[in-house]
């Protein structure tokens, strides 16, 4: 079987293991060097250690793996069923929770996708050196993605793709084996296009190609552990676990598809919960919910501030005023000062807004 055989027998069957698109680059990323230095001079990447911890490795698949010859880089779904985005960012009474977070934690399903595609790979072409990352490891999957065409990089820093907009996650196989290449679509169908930059709420994209993460409520929600600046606690809203703005707005989105893994569709009705009901569980509550979800990462204190927040930007309610009190002085359930301190913030929020006596 020669290369081009075998890269066309690998591809098929990626898409019969439910992958959507599977793409194939060489390990040559120096071409985006420039780019990950200048994002990490200007202290983009935030309080995000392992960014700056591992530079340009990234950018060497070859140096993290040796012998590696071939990336193959896969794409997949997550856009669950029954959207209606905007409603629910303009409903203030319900906490908004980043469509990719909704279901089931995507490292562990894609990353034993993988697995299993290597093992039937292995059929097809022998034994072979390779390893599995989905985010797991100091790669760029990004620049991988783009580099396989599976997409270009958008204004808003994600990958998009012509017929799945934006809403898909990403894995990469790292093999020795010698196989085809792809072509890199180095077109920007972007065009004048700024829909992303003017609806981030915090303006993040800073200009276009260009995120500043410490600004963007995604990390502000999940990599931040302290306390969130108060200028970007009213533009938060009611996002309580990510961000998905930049993605609404993006025309290419149009041609978003609905995913067929039942295990990215909404677990504990997290696309239709009052924030109220969310701020009051207790923290065993919250571990068994987030059990096997990305949600999890944020931690109970982290989950107990973001919601804060929210309850801050939601229309007055009495019950708001008791469930910030009753988080804020019940004598069994320990917070953090930096909790503290939103909840505090938030009571200070409502009021502001009560009508002064004259």
């Amino acid at each position: 079987m020669n290369k081009i055989e075998l890269t066309q027998k690998i591809k098929s069957l990626g898409l019969s293991l439910g992958f959507q698109q599977v793409g194939i680059t060489d390990t040559n990323l120096t071409s985006f060097d420039q780019y990950l230095l200048d994002y990490l001079e200007k202290k983009h990447h935030g309080e995000m250690a392992y960014m700056e911890k591992h530079g340009l490795l990234r950018l060497r698949p070859e140096e993290l793996v040796p012998g590696t010859k071939s990336i193959i880089v896969v794409r997949m779904n997550y856009l669950p069923p029954n959207q209606s985005m905007w409603e629910l960012l303009k409903n203030k009474s319900k906490a908004y929770i980043a469509r990719y977070a909704l279901g089931r934690d995507y490292h562990n399903l894609i990353k034993k996708r993988l697995k299993k595609y290597a093992k039937q790979i292995e059929e097809i072409a022998g034994e072979h050196g390779h390893r599995a990352f989905v985010d797991s490891a100091p790669i760029m999957e990004k620049a991988l993605a783009e580099k396989a065409g599976l997409g270009w990089t958008g204004k808003n820093t994600l990958i998009l793709n012509k017929q799945a907009g934006s809403y898909f996650f990403l894995g990469v196989l790292l093999t020795n084996l010698e196989l085809d290449f792809d072509q890199e679509d180095s077109q920007d169908h972007c065009g004048k296009c700024k829909a992303c930059i003017t609806v981030c709420p915090t303006q993040a994209i800073i200009a276009p190609y260009q995120l500043d993460a410490s600004r963007c409520i995604s990390y502000l929600t999940i990599e931040h552990k302290g306390t969130i600046p108060i200028e970007f606690r009213k533009p938060m809203g009611n996002r309580v676990f990510g961000c998905d703005d930049c993605q609404i707005m993006c025309p290419w989105n149009r041609y978003a598809k609905i995913t067929d893994e039942q295990d990215f569709h909404p677990r504990h009705n997290f696309d239709d919960q009052k924030l109220i009901d969310l701020f009051l569980i207790s923290e065993e509550k919250f571990n068994e919910i987030t059990n096997g979800s990305p949600i999890k990462r944020t931690g109970y204190q982290g989950w107990l501030r973001n919601i804060a927040i929210a309850l801050g930007n939601a229309e007055y309610d009495e019950k708001i005023i008791a469930a910030l009190k009753q988080r804020l002085f019940e004598p069994n359930i320990i917070i953090s000062d930096v909790v503290k301190e939103h909840i505090e913030w938030a009571l200070d929020q409502h009021s502001a807004a009560l009508p002064k006596n004259e």
